[in-house]
């Protein structure tokens, strides 16, 4: 049995994890963006983001459910955009996801179940494999595809946050209740 979302059928195994989520992790490169990172002629660092999956990440938080995240590269603009939309926990420069992971479930005082994280490479993996709701952009690689729970129908900068932000509202019944704000 599957249940419809926005974006296609969702399998009943996914809608019930979705359906327990509390915390949304985010990796940034591939997932917020589309993974490309556009550099200058003066050292300066450019990356694109899609209002749409802002709205989603201000309608989860409005909502009640957590989003943090975490990423291997560091930088302001990522930064400066998370803050802007009120992610309260930004880690970056982290080579191991899972430190911040316990470090986010002790702070929330949440079980490994009651979180979902969203990524596209190898590096997010070890957390991907602890959560209860693990994802892959459309585009991600092909072994993180293969083990995530879910796979989104959208590419990851093109809305796919989005998709599951309404995923987890729509699981919850939070959808008609939770407005976001396209920044």
């Amino acid at each position: 049995m599957s249940h419809e979302g926005f974006y296609g059928p969702i399998a009943a195994p996914v809608w019930q994890a979705a359906q327990q989520v509390r915390l949304l992790i985010c990796d940034v490169d591939g997932v917020f963006s589309d993974g490309r990172i556009y550099l200058g002629n003066n050292g300066e660092e450019l990356k694109a983001f899609h209002t749409r999956d802002g709205y989603g990440i201000k309608a989860l938080l409005n909502a009640g459910i957590q989003v943090a995240v975490i990423t291997g590269r560091q930088s302001s603009i990522v930064e400066n955009r998370m803050k802007a939309l009120g992610i309260p926990h930004i880690f970056q420069g982290i080579d191991d996801k899972l430190a911040p992971f316990r470090w986010l479930l002790q702070h929330y005082q949440l079980q490994p179940e009651q979180v979902a994280y969203i990524g596209d490479d190898m590096v997010d993996l070890p957390v991907m494999q602890q959560v209860g709701l693990g994802v892959c952009v459309a585009d991600g690689h092909p072994r993180v595809k293969q083990l995530a729970q879910l796979v989104t129908y959208l590419n990851g900068g093109h809305g796919a946050l989005r998709e599951l932000a309404d995923l987890l509202l729509l699981s919850q019944d939070k959808i008609n209740h939770a407005h976001g704000m396209s920044i």
